[in-house]
């Protein structure tokens, strides 16, 4: 029998059992913190930078801690939060439907809850994996239903320390700035939140920047029908982009790779276990160095469907063992060099992902100098070194930055900072910036928070029970019959 219920009545009604879900729970969930003030300002337990994924699961996680004096703030306008329907250009997750990770485990906040209200049972069955546009919209749901508090287009411009407060500085679009002051933040700013996109200079200093752009840009797919297009990089997002111009019309696309052969191991996919994604931060630092290495090692493969999505186009062509080390002009041609040989192109899209450089983020370029870096702290056996390790942060057991010296006056304002963006991996493995590691990351990163703020606020709160006299027993006569 067909059911006559609108997914929009089915998702409303979803949400209603998320809701009384919740309120069976929901034991020693309210609030505890205690409020402060600065000079007739209230003061945030929690600001959380970004309201993507990580963000609104972050706040949801600190609520069911009882932390509930929270705010998230969002550069990009209300809509455009997260990769998933601005940049990202796959046409599916490549996470397995069954991971699970801003429900933190509710079963009715679920994924699958949320397709089959909105498709029903046996289009889930049938499902492979979710659409991004459906997982935009999942989140979306979750941050409606959760009521989470996210305040849109203010971007983090500045960070101080004001006697024991952060001073957070934001900026709109019109350039109008509002200064907020909490105990502690969150930097939930994803993918790219441990520095900035990677091009290579020789691509960027000898090329207009009209010829190239990075996979992470807005790229005019129409304008490039009929042209002959290089891509550069082995990762998903390179292959990506290759078919979008394929699908789009592009004359023909080349995509070249360092390595001599595809990538073909996931290691994401080995590391979804709860042994790996629960307990990995507490392994010893040369342990945690070598996972990482053969996790980066590896890197991310194209999905089997994505690879197809590209290869099914006669006009596409990958060639392995072909990286490319430099580039000119000739005229309207864009050359590139190889050990090959030279290729000649009208446009490249340059898949290279990103390097870890804080300095490079206006959210963390006030205090980038002073934070521990891998290299900082650990010296790796000889032939075990690694670079883009090395210039990863070196987190504390809860995320927190740590300074690179202990007498640092910067000290304090980075113990009250928690990054949880894909920088914190190498300490924390799969966390903020991965569904797969969400739950499990945010679980920790808000009993840490919370532990934070209690032991901080500790004589208060002895000084609350001494004062407490609310009795229970209220009467000694004889019970009334």
């Amino acid at each position: 029998m067909t059911s006559t219920v609108s997914p929009v009545d089915a998702l409303a009604a979803l949400s209603e059992r998320v809701r009384e879900d919740l309120a069976k729970i929901r034991y020693a969930t309210g609030n505890w913190s205690l409020t402060q003030e600065r000079d007739g300002k209230a003061v945030l337990d929690v600001a959380i930078i970004g309201a993507g994924q990580g963000g609104i699961t972050s706040c949801f996680g600190l609520r069911r801690q009882g932390v509930t004096n929270v705010e998230v703030f969002e550069k990009a306008s209300k809509g455009g939060e997260g990769p998933w329907v601005t940049f990202a250009r796959m046409i599916t997750l490549r996470t397995p439907k069954h991971v699970t990770g801003p429900d933190l485990g509710i079963p009715n906040l679920t994924p699958q809850s949320w397709f089959e209200a909105r498709y029903g049972a046996k289009a889930w069955e049938d499902l492979d994996k979710i659409s991004r546009h459906d997982w935009q919209a999942y989140l979306d749901w979750v941050r409606e239903t959760l009521d989470i508090p996210v305040v849109n287009d203010q971007e983090l411009v500045h960070v101080g320390w004001d006697n024991g407060l952060l001073r957070l500085t934001f900026c709109n679009a019109a350039g109008q700035e509002t200064v907020r002051l909490a105990r502690r933040m969150v930097l939930a700013t994803g993918i790219e939140g441990g520095g900035t996109w990677h091009v290579p200079s020789f691509i960027s200093d000898t090329l207009p920047k009209s010829v190239y752009a990075h996979t992470h840009e807005d790229i005019d797919f129409d304008a490039l029908k009929g042209k002959r297009i290089g891509v550069l990089g082995a990762g998903a997002s390179a292959f990506d982009n290759a078919a979008t111009a394929l699908e789009k019309g592009a004359g023909r696309v080349d995509l070249c790779l360092r390595r001599t052969k595809i990538p073909a191991i996931n290691p994401y996919r080995w590391m979804e276990n709860a042994g790996f994604l629960a307990h990995f931060s507490e392994l010893p630092d040369l342990t945690r160095w070598r996972f990482m290495r053969q996790i980066y090692s590896l890197n991310q493969p194209p999905p089997q469907d994505t690879f197809w999505r590209c290869r099914r186009h006669e006009n596409f062509a990958f060639h392995p063992g072909t990286p490319w080390t430099a580039t000119r002009m000739d005229g309207d041609e864009v050359v590139v060099t190889t050990p090959q040989g030279e290729m000649r192109f009208d446009f490249l899209i340059i898949g290279t992902g990103f390097s870890i450089d804080l300095s490079q983020r206006p959210e963390t370029q006030d205090f980038a100098s002073s934070v521990m870096l891998w290299r900082d702290h650990f010296t790796p056996p000889a032939g075990e070194e690694s670079e883009l390790l090395g210039s990863h942060p070196y987190l504390g057991a809860r995320f927190q930055f740590l300074p690179k010296n202990a007498a640092d006056p910067k000290s304090p304002m980075l113990a009250a900072i928690y990054n949880f963006t894909f920088g914190a991996m190498p300490s924390m493995g799969l966390s903020g910036a991965s569904i797969s590691g969400m739950r499990f990351g945010v679980e920790k990163l808000a009993r840490g928070i919370a532990r934070d703020l209690f032991v901080e606020d500790g004589d208060r709160h002895l000084a609350s029970l001494l004062a407490y006299d609310t009795e229970e027993l209220v009467s000694l006569d004889p019970p009334v019959l």
